[in-house]
This record gives C-alpha cells, sequence and structure tokens, in this order.
C-alpha cells in the first residue's frame, strides 16, 4: 500500500504516522467531538486528503467554516511544530477545486429535486405526518403514477391533493379511505414548508448526481460545499435534502465493488438532526442506504457530537472511528464517554475512557480499518494540519470562484414544465366548460319546453274560440228563425182574427 492511496490523519505519541487506507472509506467512518474540539477542522483534513487522491467529496459547511479549503492556507508557529512532531516534512499550503451550492441559490448554484424524486416516504418524514396522512401521501403518489401526471413542485402536490380529495369517493375502492381533514391537515403542513423554503428546493433542472463526481485538470477530486448555514435552522429541510442525495446516489450508480479508491466520500456534518425523533421506517431507510451504497464505491462520514447520537444499527456499520474530547461534566455526559469508549477495539496501553476526557483540541482517538477490514487498536493522536486555509473565505473570493464554476449558468434559471398542477387546472377548466355547456343545454331545453307549452295553450283557446263562436252563431241564427216563427205567428193570429 502506498502513500499516495493512504490519508494521512496525524501521528501518535509514538512518532507512527496514523493512516486512513483509501480503500476502506466505503466502509464509512465517524468524527465526534464536543464542540470546540476540531470536528470541523478534521472534516477539512479528510476532505482535502480525498481530493489530493482524485477522489470527489461532497459536504455540508453548516458554520461556513469550510469554505476556506478553497484557498492555501499559511504558515503559523503552530502548525510548524505540529507538523515537526508528527514528521511531515513535505508540507505546502494549497486549496482545494470547490463548487458552492446553496438550496436558496444566493451563495452558490441552486441545488433542487422532484417531489417524485424525494419519494413518499421522505417527504412525510419531511412534512412530520403521522400515519394516516403519510398514507394519503402515498395514495397521491400512486394516483399520479397511475395517470401519468409528474408531481414536479409543491404546487403539483398541492393540486393532487385537492384533486383526490374531490374525488375520494371513487378513489376509496381502490386506495381506501382518504378522508377531507387529512388532506387539509397535509396542505397546512406544505404551507409551512412552502414559507420555510421548500418553494426554492423543489422544481427543475434538478441536481445532476454526476456533477458532483468531477475531477479538475489536475486530477483533483472536486469539493461540493453546500452552504448550510441558514438551512440549519430548518433540520428537517437539511437532514431530509441530504439523506435524499445519498439515496440518489445508491439508485443511479452503478455497481462498483472494492477498488482502490472511492467513487465518492460524503460527510453528513451535524448527523444527529437526522436521527432525531426519526421514525422507524425512516431509520430503516438509512441503515439500508449506509449498507448498500458502500458496493456502489460511496463512503460515509457521520459528524456528531456524541456516537450514541447514530442509532445502534447504522454505528455497527461505521469502520473508522476518530473521537475528539468529550467533558463529562454531567451524569449524561458521563453515560455519554463511556459509550464512546466502548465503540473501540481496546488498546491495553491507554484507558480510553479517560483518556477522551483529557484530549485538547486538535487531538483524537483513532481507529481505522486495516487493508483486511479489521478495526486497529485505538490510539492517541495529534491530528495533521490541513493545507488549505482554516476558516471561510470571504464573499469576494467565492463570488470570484463562482463566476468561473463550470456549471455557471447550468442550475440558474428555474424552469416549471407542463405537469400535474397545469394538467389539473386544464382539465377542471375543461369540467368547467362542459358543465356550463350542459347548464346552458339544460336552459335550452327549458326554455324550448316552455316555449311548446305556450304555444300549445295558446293554439288550444283559439280552437274553443272558434267552437264557441260557431257554437254562439248557430244559437243566434236559430234563436233568430224561431223569434221570427213566433213573431209572425202571434202577428198571424191577430191579423187571421182581426180578418
Amino acid at each position: 500500500m502506498t502513500e499516495q492511496q493512504q490519508v494521512l490523519i496525524g501521528g501518535n505519541k509514538t512518532g507512527s504516522k496514523i493512516f486512513l487506507d483509501a480503500a476502506m472509506a466505503n466502509r464509512h467512518g465517524l468524527v465526534t467531538g464536543a464542540t470546540g474540539t476540531g470536528k470541523t477542522v478534521t472534516l477539512q483534513l479528510l476532505a482535502e486528503s480525498f481530493s489530493r487522491l482524485g477522489v470527489p467529496v461532497f459536504s455540508a459547511d453548516v458554520k461556513g467554516d469550510l469554505s476556506g479549503i478553497a484557498q492555501g492556507g499559511k504558515a503559523h508557529e503552530k502548525i510548524n511544530e505540529r507538523l515537526q512532531h508528527i514528521g511531515i516534512a513535505d508540507h505546502s499550503f494549497a486549496g482545494c477545486p470547490v463548487l458552492f451550492w446553496d438550496i436558496f441559490g444566493k451563495t452558490g448554484h441552486p441545488v433542487r429535486t422532484t417531489i417524485s424524486e424525494m419519494g413518499p416516504v421522505l417527504l412525510a418524514n419531511l412534512l412530520d405526518l403521522n400515519d394516516t396522512q403519510g398514507g394519503i401521501l402515498h395514495v397521491a403518489f400512486a394516483v399520479a403514477d397511475d395517470q401519468g401526471l409528474l408531481l414536479l413542485d409543491l404546487k403539483d402536490l398541492s393540486a393532487m391533493l385537492n384533486w383526490i380529495a374531490d374525488n375520494r369517493q371513487e378513489l376509496a375502492r381502490e386506495y381506501g379511505n382518504i378522508t377531507s381533514q387529512s388532506v387539509s391537515a397535509i396542505q397546512r403542513k406544505l404551507l409551512v414548508l412552502r414559507e420555510s423554503g421548500g418553494e426554492f428546493f423543489f422544481g427543475e433542472p434538478g441536481l445532476n448526481i454526476e456533477d458532483l463526481m468531477h475531477a479538475d485538470f489536475s486530477g483533483h477530486g472536486v469539493i461540493s460545499l453546500l452552504d448550510a448555514s441558514s438551512l440549519y435552522s430548518n433540520p428537517k429541510i437539511y437532514s431530509t435534502f441530504l439523506l435524499w442525495l445519498l439515496s440518489e446516489m445508491m439508485e443511479d450508480l452503478p455497481e462498483r465493488g472494492d477498488a482502490p479508491l472511492p467513487k465518492l466520500v460524503f460527510f453528513f456534518d451535524e448527523a444527529h438532526l437526522l436521527f432525531n425523533n426519526a421514525p422507524r421506517a425512516l431509520i430503516d431507510r438509512i441503515t439500508q442506504v449506509v449498507r448498500l451504497i458502500r458496493s456502489k464505491g460511496v463512503g460515509i462520514f457521520f459528524v456528531s457530537q456524541y456516537p450514541n447520537d447514530i442509532p445502534d444499527e447504522v454505528l455497527g456499520q461505521l469502520g473508522c472511528r476518530i473521537q475528539h474530547g468529550l467533558r463529562a461534566f454531567t451524569p449524561k455526559d458521563q453515560k455519554a464517554v463511556k459509550v464512546a469508549a466502548q465503540t473501540f477495539r481496546q488498546n491495553p496501553d491507554i484507558d480510553t475512557e479517560k483518556a477522551i476526557t483529557e484530549l485538547g483540541v486538535g487531538e483524537a482517538l483513532v481507529s481505522t480499518l486495516d487493508p483486511k477490514g479489521r478495526p486497529t487498536m485505538v490510539d492517541w493522536c495529534l491530528l495533521a494540519p490541513p493545507h488549505s486555509q482554516i476558516g471561510p473565505i470571504n464573499s469576494e473570493e467565492r463570488s470570484h470562484l463562482m463566476a468561473r464554476s463550470p456549471l455557471k449558468g447550468r442550475y440558474d434559471t428555474p424552469a416549471d414544465r407542463v405537469s400535474a398542477y397545469e394538467l389539473l387546472a386544464e382539465r377542471e377548466k375543461n369540467l368547467q366548460l362542459k358543465r356550463q355547456e350542459a347548464t346552458a343545454e339544460l336552459e335550452r331545453e327549458k326554455t324550448a319546453a316552455k316555449e311548446e307549452e305556450i304555444s300549445r295553450k295558446s293554439s288550444g283557446r283559439q280552437r274553443q274560440s272558434v267552437g264557441e263562436a260557431m257554437l254562439k252563431s248557430v244559437v243566434r241564427t236559430v234563436g233568430s228563425q224561431i223569434g221570427r216563427s213566433i213573431v209572425r205567428g202571434i202577428l198571424g193570429s191577430i191579423i187571421g182574427k182581426r180578418r
């Protein structure tokens, strides 16, 4: 194994260097420690080391400190002392190729995905839905698939929910009971998500996973940094996005098997946000992703304060362990220290539990995997200094790097193609036109019926009037004749008598 295929972590007290075998990076890792003990610098050290090996890296930049990895560092007295202690003679300061990403599109390329790509399981967790509401969300996805309706953004999903609510009686036979109350509850949570930035996250053009897996002209792996400084205040969006990204990699990347170098290394900072109050279904999904993504050549490093922030079924799959100092001020802290110590392969020369509480800034207890995949015994380590700048770059430097980005213009303009919202709106429009036509036809039929009735009644009165007139004429005629006969008779009798 050559040093070029290893990641230098630091040196121990005997002057020996401690390496991470790059071929074992897809067995995943864990970086833990209290706030201020050096976890971010360790993440930076690992990320730039993989980059120099030609391995692309993705990491969330929660505090904004990681942006300095794009610029070369500067010599310092403490850095020189550390280099001398570890025995590093050829240290040079240099930055790494970096792509900046930002869900809100302000400090990096916009990051988007579609509702369909997110899927109902992750979306239900993002919206914090109960089982009943989650079931209705699954129905919405199923109906959309059956009817060929694309769910791209939040307005698509909202329109789809409204449609299944309006047609719930017809859908109940095939999909089960759908209540308008549950649909309304989901709609309210969609409104909260939209106001929290979800309208920026869902849409097109969606992120192409391949754009995270490039090397620059010198062969260095490109480091993709997601600006999570504002996203961190929305932990559901933050954790769900990173889990979606891992899921997409697992589904899209081909099987790779064991290789000298991983295809990508993924750092999940503030990993406890992913597991806090996570439902059982989501924990199972994460466990499956961590287990299976290894065969795709992707290594995952979880970064958090305590090892017990990570569920046991996930923790057991993390081969590399870097433990920074913990403070045992409370019974809870003491328990966490004990748990952290128990996660290592013990070294008879080190009291692991005691050492964890005595570690200084930039020191850690380290256990990696040997070439056969076996954990090494825990060892004290003075971490190597990064080659890049510790601390963030300024806004002008960031803007300059973004202007030179090879992805400039690819994601900047959002697209809104015809999808569920437009198609359902068109259906509703056509339905309204048909209703209007039906109403107009009904009115025409009613008018025609009334006119026919009036005509019928009018024709009936005319025939009766003619009959009455004829009868009256006959009566008058007969009456006149009889009258004249009577008169003649009377006159005749009178005249006759007179005669």
